[in-house]
């Protein structure tokens, strides 16, 4: 979710991994032995998720945008702005950029990154 502002880049990372990893714990308390290996592994998965930054969400929703768009350039190209402030209108220019900057150079990988 993203609140427009002046100047400021105001965004919401709305994660659910805790909740999710309650379920799997639970669920592991009743597994049966064929069970429990897949459960461990998925409790794994959860955990590494919910340790992953706030600056790595939001670039994964950059790179999401860019990628519906079929863009394949640098992240924090006029281009890329252009999609990501038409994926969501309310997004103003500078909180566009920053976010763009933020995917190109944070972790997550996005191809052609350095």
């Amino acid at each position: 979710m993203i609140r427009k502002s002046s100047r400021e880049l105001n965004v919401l990372v709305l994660r659910d991994a805790d909740r999710i990893a309650d379920a799997v714990r639970a669920a592991l308390d009743t597994a049966t032995d064929a069970e429990r290996p897949g459960l461990e592994r998925a409790a794994a998965l959860i955990a590494e998720a919910g340790a992953r930054s706030d600056a790595e969400l939001r670039g994964e929703w950059v790179r999401a945008r860019l990628a519906a768009a079929d863009h394949d350039g640098p992240a924090d190209s006029v281009q890329a702005i252009k999609i990501l402030r038409q994926a969501e209108p309310s997004l103003s220019l500078y909180a566009a950029v920053r976010l763009a900057k933020d995917a190109r150079t944070g972790a997550g990988g996005l191809p052609g990154a350095e």
